[in-house]
């Protein structure tokens, strides 16, 4: 079944509730949101020749509008390709390629060189040609949406692994019905009079908690900053009411910052989703302390999107249970669409408490990486999804992490691959060698650092931020950078990644040519 017929039956039934709305002004009802994707899909097809399975990327900042080109691309059948509004066009390009993009929606139009691959084009969301498309259908045009298998691919999401390079994950029509389902069973009920906040990026969770809402009839609040900003969020919550959204923790620790400064006891919010990344709990005690029982957690992966453990708002604020504090600290129990397991080495399974690889099964599983079939080996074993994290299960079925057996660095709910930095610091003429890692923070959860083996005459951190900055996006260059002699290595050459964090726990880097900065060299 076609996802975009739940927007085609809400605007049916609901046809003047409020659909949309830019900050507290509204963009359209469930008629006018309907209509309109209905008005893209016949534009795709008729002006650009978009068809069943063919891809459409959007690259830009939430928007009002990103709703509705979503919907128009899933209503004739083709696949929506979400990119990170953060990432350099050169890794976004890398994508569209990858995908065999058709056609990229940006917001201005003019993100990308005139040398995109044939045949893949690039228009502005709010150009002339989308908004004359959907000012001149007629009323009379508005089709269903086309049919589409349960295993059509709807949303092509790209992630990074160890390799660096960004493998696609086929998420269906099926995974994310079966994910949107499971909500209201695991996370928090979906009500009409929701608000859906989407503070954090819709090319992401954010976005891909849509479509409950849009089944359910609610409200979807883009603010007016496309962004997160404790102050406007307080201010939404006390206009419109009843606003949920999803939450990195980073961005749930700033709120409960805000709120404690301006005397903000959360007026208006329903539910915070919080995932993307560790909660830690001081941090969570805080938050509720401050904002009350507000809170429901999720653990997922781009492969199993949203959906492998999940804490509710009830089990989050739970006082009067004797383990209610290790609980907290957990990421929930396992959610009913899927099977949660922790294994050793062999697939075979853990014991209670005993720690280990963490993988899951079930009807949200993505059905693979895009034309990767030996990634798609080594991730799925007998459907079982190896996930990378380490973790062990109480004796109720609360899940806990411990670790991650991968090194991806998770930023303010984002996650940043170390060799895709490490390649682009090597380039650098000055590099000789170089070595990614994470370092806790209070507020982002990690923050990069790199350990550089420099060669000749000593180097700028300012030079390196720009060398980076020039190969990819702002947010996944260093923000501290340890000079060294030399990087510690096993016999087989291997850079250990675990002495150099131990390292930084220590507080004394080894073997230190340089500090953290210019002004630090020793």
């Amino acid at each position: 079944m076609n996802l975009a017929n739940w927007l085609h039956q809400t605007g049916l039934v609901r046809p003047g509730a409020p659909a949309l709305r830019s900050g507290t002004q509204l963009h359209a009802t469930y008629a006018e949101f309907a209509f309109r994707s209905s008005a893209i899909g016949r534009w795709l097809g008729a002006r650009h020749g978009i068809g069943k399975g063919d891809r459409v990327a959007i690259f830009t900042r939430n928007c009002p509008e990103y709703l509705e080109i979503l919907y128009g691309v899933l209503w004739i059948g083709a696949a929506v390709v979400p990119i990170n509004h953060k990432l350099h066009p050169r890794e976004a390009d890398w994508i569209l390629r990858n995908a065999e993009a058709k056609l990229v929606l940006t917001g201005t139009g003019a993100v990308f060189s005139d040398d995109l691959p044939s045949p893949c084009h690039e228009i502005a969301i709010n150009g002339a040609e989308l908004v004359q498309a959907v000012a001149c259908a007629q009323p009379d045009s508005y089709r269903p949406p086309v049919p589409a298998e349960d295993g059509a691919l709807a949303w092509l999401f790209y992630t990074s692994g160890t390799t660096g390079r960004p493998k696609g994950v086929i998420l269906t029509h099926h995974n994310l019905r079966m994910m949107a389902t499971t909500y209201a069973l695991d996370v928090d009920p979906v009500l009409p009079q929701d608000h859906s906040l989407y503070a954090a990026p819709m090319s992401h969770g954010a976005g891909l908690y849509n479509f409950q809402f849009v089944r359910a009839g609610a409200c979807h609040v883009i603010p007016e900053s496309r962004g997160f900003d404790p102050t406007e969020i307080q201010a939404l919550g006390e206009a419109l009411g009843n606003l949920v959204f999803f939450a990195a923790p980073t961005m749930v620790k700033r709120l409960v910052s805000h709120a404690a400064r301006a005397g903000f006891s959360g007026e208006g919010i329903r539910t915070i989703i919080y995932g993307g990344g560790p909660m830690y709990t001081a941090d969570l005690e805080e938050a509720l302390r401050v904002l009350g029982p507000k809170f429901a957690q999720i653990y997922g992966q781009g492969e199993s999107p949203m959906t492998i453990t999940a804490m509710s708002r009830a089990m989050v604020g739970a006082d009067d249970h004797p383990n209610a504090a290790s609980r907290r600290a957990s990421v929930g129990i396992a959610q009913s669409c899927v099977e949660v397991r922790v294994v050793d080495a062999q697939m075979q399974e853990a014991a209670t408490g005993e720690v280990g690889e963490v993988v899951v099964r079930g009807d949200t599983v993505m059905a693979g990486y895009w034309r990767n079939p030996e990634a798609t080996a080594a991730a799925v074993v007998d459907g079982w999804l190896k996930t990378g994290d380490l973790g062990r299960f109480d004796a109720d079925g609360f899940l806990t992490l411990t670790d991650r057996s991968k090194d991806v660095i998770i930023s303010g709910g984002t996650n940043i691959y170390p060799r895709e930095v490490e390649e682009a610091l090597l380039t650098h003429p000055q590099v000789f060698e170089a070595s990614v890692i994470g370092q806790p923070h209070p507020e982002w959860g990690e923050e990069v650092v790199a350990f550089i083996v420099q060669t000749g005459e000593d180097l700028a951190t300012a030079d390196l931020d720009d060398w980076c900055k020039a190969q990819i996006a702002s947010f996944k260059k260093p923000k501290r950078y340890v000079f060294v002699l030399e990087l510690p290595k096993n016999s087989y050459g291997k850079v250990l990644k675990t002495s150099l964090r131990a390292q930084l726990a220590d507080g004394q880097p080894a073997g230190l040519a340089s500090g953290v900065n210019d002004d630090e060299r020793v």
